[in-house]
């Protein structure tokens, strides 16, 4: 794993204690995915606000209701030739709607620093799951404090390449 930059030594524990707290669960999907969407689109994909603190991408997906193109700005991980991705949700009860597009259709799109890649999504069983958490988070250990206040397991999806 890279080493952390000087951003993330000195202010990832700052954002991590914000992104952990409940008053954040309401706030923050409100204003990050935005920015997040809006620095994408203007860098053409080289910068997002995530990615001063963890890597990130824009993940593509096909509305499971609508058949509309969702993009969606997600922390991840890097994993061998693709990604592994958490529905998070910032922590919030629910799973976030990009998890149930993955799973009626898994073929999505990745933006990954500034490389836009067709890819499979594949929801990890619990053996999985159980492997890759200490990975994820070792990145983002804030995971572990969205699983306590959302009562559910979160899904992790691993993202191939086509």
């Amino acid at each position: 794993m890279a080493q952390p930059t000087l951003i993330q030594r000195t202010l990832g524990p700052v954002f991590q204690r914000i992104s952990g707290a409940g008053w954040f669960a309401k706030v923050g999907p409100k204003i990050v995915p935005r920015v997040d969407r809006a620095l994408h689109k203007l860098t053409g994909g080289r910068a997002m606000l995530g990615q001063l603190l963890v890597p990130s991408l824009v993940l593509t997906t096909t509305g499971a209701v609508s058949g509309l193109r969702r993009q969606t700005p997600l922390a991840c991980l890097p994993d061998g030739d693709g990604w592994l991705v958490v529905g998070s949700n910032f922590g919030r009860e629910k799973h976030p709607a990009w998890t149930g597009n993955l799973i009626k259709n898994p073929d999505a799109e990745v933006s990954f620093r500034g490389a836009a890649t067709a890819v499979t999504a594949h929801l990890l069983d619990d053996a999985e799951r159980a492997e890759a958490w200490p990975r994820l988070t070792a990145v983002w250990p804030v995971y572990d404090r969205y699983v306590e206040r959302a009562d559910r397991q979160l899904r992790v999806f691993r993202l191939t390449p086509r």
